[in-house]
This record gives C-alpha cells, sequence and structure tokens, in this order.
C-alpha cells in the first residue's frame, strides 16, 4: 500500500525565533539544529515550539532572534533515554523555513494547524475539571516512512472529548488542530522536582477513517 506520509503528517506555523539555533544531531553527515518558535494565539496565550531543521535548510537564510518566519513540516517524537528511563521528546521536523516581514496587526499572521492521520495506540483517558469541562487525552501513532512511527499526544475538548472517549485502540483517526505547549511540575521520588515543557496537539475537529459509522465533531478552542 502507497502511503502519503505528508498527509498523515502536515503541519505550518507562522511565528517569531526566540533562541539562538544550537547544533542537535548528525546523520549520515547531515548536520541538524534547533531553535525555539514562538507562536501566538487568538487569545494572546503563547506556545513556544521547538523546531528541529537540517543545515541544507539554512542556506540563504538569517535566523537570528527576533526573526519571523513559516515553518512548513511535521510534528514527529523520538525516544530520549535518560537515568534508564525513556522519555518521549517533541519536535517540529522543518521541511521548509521562509522569512517574513512583520504585519501591522499580529493577528494577521496567526497560524498554527496540524493535520495528523493515525491510530489510537493507548486508551483515551477521559475526565471533567472541578468546572465540568471535558478533556480527554488521546495518544496517536502515526506511521514515518522507513517502518517508523511518530507517537503524539493529543488533547480533546467538549463534544470531542465524549466523542473519543469509547474509541478502542487501533482506531484509525484523522484530527486537525493547533500545536500547544505548557509547562508542569515533575516530581521526583526524593521529593525533589522540575519545572518541564509538554508539547501536545489541542484537537480542533477529529473523524474516524474508513468507518461506515464516520462521524465529525468539531470543538473551537483558542
Amino acid at each position: 500500500m502507497n502511503t502519503n506520509y505528508s498527509e498523515n503528517n502536515h503541519l505550518i506555523l507562522v511565528g517569531k525565533i526566540v533562541s539562538e539555533k544550537s547544533y542537535s544531531h548528525e546523520i549520515y553527515g547531515e548536520k541538524f539544529y534547533v531553535f525555539n518558535l514562538e507562536v501566538v494565539r487568538l487569545s494572546s496565550t503563547v506556545d513556544i515550539i521547538p523546531i528541529t531543521v537540517s543545515e541544507r535548510l539554512l542556506t540563504g537564510l538569517d535566523l537570528k532572534v527576533g526573526k519571523k518566519v513559516t515553518v512548513e513540516g511535521q510534528f514527529r517524537s523520538y525516544n530520549n533515554y535518560e537515568n534508564e528511563k525513556n522519555r518521549l521528546i517533541l519536535t517540529v521536523f522543518a521541511k521548509e523555513i521562509n522569512e517574513i516581514e512583520d504585519s501591522p496587526d499580529e493577528k494577521d499572521d496567526i497560524t498554527n494547524e496540524v493535520t495528523l492521520i493515525g491510530y489510537v495506540c493507548k486508551k483515551p483517558i477521559y475526565r471533567q475539571t472541578p468546572f465540568g469541562r471535558e478533556i480527554a487525552d488521546i495518544l496517536l501513532a502515526v506511521n514515518r516512512a522507513y517502518n517508523k512511527s511518530d507517537y503524539i499526544p493529543s488533547i480533546a475538548w467538549g463534544r470531542n472529548a465524549r466523542f473519543c472517549q469509547n474509541m478502542e485502540v487501533g482506531t484509525e483517526v484523522k484530527i486537525t488542530g493547533r500545536v500547544q505547549s505548557r509547562t508542569y511540575e515533575k516530581k521526583f521520588e526524593d521529593g525533589t522536582s522540575q519545572t518541564r515543557v509538554a508539547y501536545e496537539v489541542s484537537i480542533a475537529s477529529m473523524e474516524i477513517v474508513n468507518s461506515e459509522e464516520t462521524e465529525n465533531e468539531t470543538e473551537v478552542v483558542v
């Protein structure tokens, strides 16, 4: 079966560079770098998204702090082993970067769109906040070339949360939404804690793929 991986996992962001690029790793002689991109929501909340970029895309670009750029690529994951424990690391893998000029109204440039087609690989966790807001956590396995997969944490709200709470593991779904960041406190057994940043997809719409009972629910979150 021929799979179009660019359709399985496609993302476009518009934001401002807020960190200097730093060396990440090298594969088959090709060097990769990382930097942070500040992406503003309509609510004026800011997400700080890590971008991984090949040296090939940097030719002719001056990616200084403060520059506004568009990034097109994929939301990817990889495993990082530290202290004999496995940690899922998420990043935007850039396939194209272009510099753009600032608009008079910053909200004119707000773009944070991601589309994923993948498989539910853990039973969704449905819950309600103390204020009665419905939330469901979903882990989506998105196929990539060379028999690899990206594992993308996603969060659904309201009707979408109710829609997915009874999904079985292995269900194929298509979701659209935005990439978002959030900070949390990681507590350790020795009583210490560390502030960390988590990344996930906030789901705006979702549907079951290739099902006679395909249903589409939309809950816009800003």
